[in-house]
């Protein structure tokens, strides 16, 4: 993959290609034939910007300095599908340290309108006792939040 002046070089000598020809011209394919846009254009910026004798912010000093974090947040909130699963998303299991394949018991409170999963245990599994999903988790969050 060109980088810098090399990669400026070489873009302005495919200017007249399509910009995917322009990108592969450069090197920017994947190990399974890919083309990594994100990164040649990334790429294509940062050289620019040092052509021009810019200073560029850094990856982290930008999301630091603006408060954000990378990817989508849990906010603690689903709802009903339109074939009335509740889906429980990856990002919450994983806070809980739960594992594809573990069994729960569910538990249904109609006067707080909550939910409560306790984990099944291979040996309480036969004696049909449960124990909570976390100790460390065990606060009750409102079925309205």
């Amino acid at each position: 993959m060109l980088v810098g002046k090399e990669l400026l070089d070489k873009a302005r000598s495919l200017s007249n290609r399509p910009e995917d020809d322009i990108a592969r011209g450069c090197g920017y394919v994947g190990p399974s034939g890919r083309l990594l846009k994100k990164s040649f254009y990334r790429a294509l910026v940062e050289a620019k910007a040092e052509a021009q004798g810019w200073q560029l912010p850094s990856a982290s000093s930008r999301s630091s300095a603006s408060g954000e974090t990378r990817g989508r947040q849990a906010d603690f909130r689903t709802r009903v599908h339109g074939n009335g699963n509740l889906l429980i998303g990856h990002a919450y299991t994983r806070r809980l340290g739960l594992e594809p394949g573990q069994e729960f018991r569910i538990e249904l409170h109609r006067d707080s309108g909550s939910i409560w999963l306790h984990r099944l245990d291979d040996e309480q599994t036969d004696q049909g006792q449960s124990q909570p999903c976390s100790d460390s988790h065990s606060e009750e969050i409102p079925a309205d939040a």
